[in-house]
């Protein structure tokens, strides 16, 4: 990340910050007795493989948060990071077949990246309405994108706010910025959309706790320019501040990234390289996460 994106990104979350209340001297965001504290939520998780076959996949989540009368802040990051350790095996000896010695050569490679980060303020206007601020950054190579920058703001509804059940939707106006790994002939880097989304927990006994987040941004100067990012996630709680939690992402983008892939010469399976053409992503991607969550 260059300079000028850090700057841009702590000018963001400083701005979120101002917007949310931060300063004390604004009377109707004083908190009551028992609000006003931050909270902060951190997700790990690290699965491993050796032997035979040796993959690595570290990720990690951090949620702060903050909420006063009528006023709430977040800030989201998160980031993961897989790689793949192929092994190459060669026998050297005599022929026919008799002693031989095997050589080894491992090649190891990043398989999966990525990182994101992002803010939100909103403000109650009355029980049931709010409106929004927010925007943020994320980075994914591997789906094509170096970095994309989005900002929204919006109003919302808070349909049901109970202890056990909780669940809003949100509709706002966004504007995106996209720099692609590879960027392909006539495509927009920039453009203004419609975003909708919600957000649903229901607490299932005394443990555990379902969730559903949902963002759908429509491109408004390419409507067939959908992308949607929905989380499905179960947390089970072993203490008043540890929990496991099992997650699915599903990312979809009508109009997905390019890559550059090698040309070769005909016959198949292919003779010499004789240029690059490019190459469309798939539409989905998927991850699944198996994490430790500490509540602090």
């Amino acid at each position: 990340m260059s300079p000028l994106e850090r700057r841009a990104i702590f000018l963001l979350a400083a701005g979120l910050m101002w917007l949310a209340g931060w300063n004390p001297a604004r009377a109707q965001d004083t908190p009551p007795a028992n609000a006003g504290s931050w909270s902060d939520v951190t997700e790990f998780s690290y699965v491993a493989t050796a032997g035979n076959s040796e993959t690595a996949t570290l990720g990690f989540k951090n949620t702060l948060g903050r909420k006063w009368d009528k006023t709430s802040f977040e800030l989201k990051a998160g980031a993961v990071r897989a790689q793949t350790t192929t092994t190459t095996r060669t026998a050297v000896g005599a022929v026919p077949p008799g002693s031989f010695t095997v050589f080894e050569q491992k090649d190891t490679t990043l398989s999966a990246e990525s990182a994101f980060l992002s803010g939100r303020c909103d403000r109650k206007v009355s029980e049931r309405v709010f409106w929004f601020a927010g925007g943020g950054w994320n980075r994914n190579r591997f789906a094509g994108i170096q970095n994309r920058y989005e900002a929204a703001g919006g109003i919302g509804n808070l349909w049901v706010d109970r202890e056990r059940v909780k669940f809003r939707t949100d509709y706002a106006l966004s504007y995106t910025k996209e720099d692609d790994v590879v960027q392909a002939p006539d495509s927009k880097d920039t453009f203004a959309g419609f975003r909708f989304s919600w957000k649903f927990e229901h607490r299932l006994g005394a443990t555990t706790t379902y969730g559903n987040e949902l963002v759908l941004n429509e491109n408004l100067s390419d409507t067939s320019d959908l992308r949607g990012d929905m989380t499905n996630s179960v947390a089970v709680s072993m203490s008043r501040r540890l929990a496991l939690k099992v997650s699915l992402q599903s990312i979809y983008d009508h109009q997905p990234a390019f890559r550059e892939i090698d040309l070769l010469a005909p016959p198949p399976p292919g003779g010499a390289k004789i240029g690059t053409v490019l190459d469309e992503l798939d539409t989905l991607d998927t991850i699944t996460t198996a994490s430790l969550v500490v509540n602090f």
